[in-house]
């Protein structure tokens, strides 16, 4: 039974039955709403007076010297308004608005301080929320006030309709841009991957000059240095051949693994022939038969081609250690201004992204480049691997 039909259910009662208490005409939320509304002329003739006249002193002064900091405090002030209406609102009208993020200067220093607050949106925003709000505010107060006086029995709902208005105006101009908060979120974390990528590069460059090649040449220097002693005495025996063999051995194994570094770094085939001669090298080099197929018209950006090159690298290798397949297959094509590649095996499956297996600091790779990895592996298989990366054509 509703409100409305028991109410009239006890009103037509017997004597002897209890009707229900009276209610306030006008509930805690109603009066929340009404406070809210009376107190938007203040603050918005305050707000409007501060920011806007400093904002306006600001742009007219900025041809000299001083405008540009004006405007920039005005803006940074601008601001802070916004999160006391945010909090006016959260506390008022059960209204919750997440804080946007604080401008984050590209450079250090006054002028990157400057130049961050002269061009941020949220501030604008928060600015045209104060211009905007004093003549609603003036509306509002004139209304809440004579509903007050002679129309209170339709206050409810003028609190409840004014204050949707204002509801609307803080989500809409004192709320942080989703997408643009999203974004930021992205790079962020993007620039965070790629210094991490870069600097395990770098380490992992290193560690294989120290440990190959240059541990042979260590060694190739010693072995010749014994040999031209020995040589130097006038003796030129059988021990002397022996050594500038072992010291010929030293260089061919040098060589290759310098090789081998720079094929790492970037393979000179991939520069010289494109992607499909590339990736016909990578499935030869794999223990697992691999069919490679390349369909592309032309040839993308460098960078483009070194990122899908490594990646089918880093796949072809995971099958060889761990997918235990018959086959393989590489197939690469282009869609739109996407560029695609997918790798397959029929193994065991199981893969996972947190499987160690490297696997997940590939997608984050290409995370880092606003590509995309998709891993399909169920247990018992097939494996099945799809990621794209955006097409720029080659300069």
């Amino acid at each position: 039974m509703t409100e409305s039909s028991q109410l009239a259910a006890d009103t037509d009662a017997p004597d002897g039955v209890a009707l229900p208490p009276p209610r306030p005409p006008l509930d805690g939320w109603t009066w929340r709403e009404i406070g809210y509304l009376l107190a938007n002329l203040p603050l918005g003739i305050a707000a409007f007076v501060v920011l806007v006249v400093w904002l306006v002193l600001g742009i007219g002064l900025s041809i000299t010297v001083v405008g540009l900091p004006l405007l920039a405090t005005g803006l940074t002030a601008c601001r802070f308004y916004g999160k006391l209406e945010r909090a006016r609102a959260r506390a008022w009208l059960g209204v919750t608005v997440a804080e946007p993020s604080p401008p984050r200067p590209r450079e250090r220093g006054f002028f990157g301080w400057l130049w961050a607050r002269l061009k941020d949106p949220v501030a604008w925003r928060h600015a045209l929320f104060a211009v905007i709000r004093l003549p609603w505010s003036v509306l509002t107060f004139a209304v809440v006030l004579t509903a007050l006086l002679v129309g209170w029995p339709v206050l409810p709902w003028l609190a409840r309709w004014l204050s949707n208005v204002d509801r609307a105006m803080v989500q809409g101009l004192l709320s942080p841009s989703d997408e643009l908060e999203r974004r930021i979120a992205e790079l962020e974390s993007d620039r965070m991957v790629v210094t991490d990528t870069a600097a395990a590069d770098l380490r992992r460059i290193e560690r294989d000059l120290h440990d190959g090649a240059q541990a042979r040449l260590v060694a190739l220097a010693m072995g010749l240095g014994l040999a031209k002693e020995k040589l130097a005495e006038g003796q030129a025996d059988d021990s002397v051949a022996r050594m500038v063999g072992e010291a010929h051995g030293e260089v061919k194994l040098a060589l290759q693994e310098l090789r081998d570094l720079a094929r790492g770094i970037h393979p000179a085939i991939l520069t010289d022939r494109g992607l499909g001669p590339a990736l016909a090298s990578l499935a030869g080099r794999c223990t697992v038969p691999v069919t490679s197929s390349v369909d592309l018209a032309e040839r993308p950006a460098p960078a483009i081609e070194g990122i899908v090159y490594f990646t089918v690298s880093e796949l072809l290798q995971n099958v060889s250690k761990h997918s235990a397949a018959r086959q393989a297959t590489v197939e690469v094509w282009r869609s739109r201004d996407r560029l695609l590649l997918q790798v397959q095996d029929d193994g065991k499956g199981g893969a996972r992204l947190d499987g160690g297996s490297g696997i997940a600091g590939l997608a984050d790779r290409l995370g880092a480049v606003d590509g995309l990895f998709v891993l399909d592996s169920p247990v018992g298989g097939p494996t099945r691997v799809t990621a794209e990366v955006p097409w720029r054509p080659r300069p």
